[in-house]
């Protein structure tokens, strides 16, 4: 179950990484939800996604908190 929900934030990051404020929101509601482990993983892939997409660079910062 706790895996559908990780994929289901991964599929919802890229629908929304259109919109730097949208895609905060998101990761913000995410975080909160995902277990510990869970956030690290999202964290490598989203230093990944973010490689080419440096306006959602900003966002990586509501994991840190």
């Amino acid at each position: 179950m706790s895996r559908l929900i990780y994929d289901y934030t991964k599929s919802v990051l890229e629908r929304v990484s259109f919109d730097a404020k949208l895609f905060c929101k998101e990761l913000d509601k995410a975080v909160r939800v995902l277990l510990p482990y869970e956030v690290e993983q999202l964290t490598e892939w989203l230093l990944n996604f973010t490689k080419e997409k440096p306006e959602l660079r900003q966002c990586l910062l509501i994991i840190n908190k």
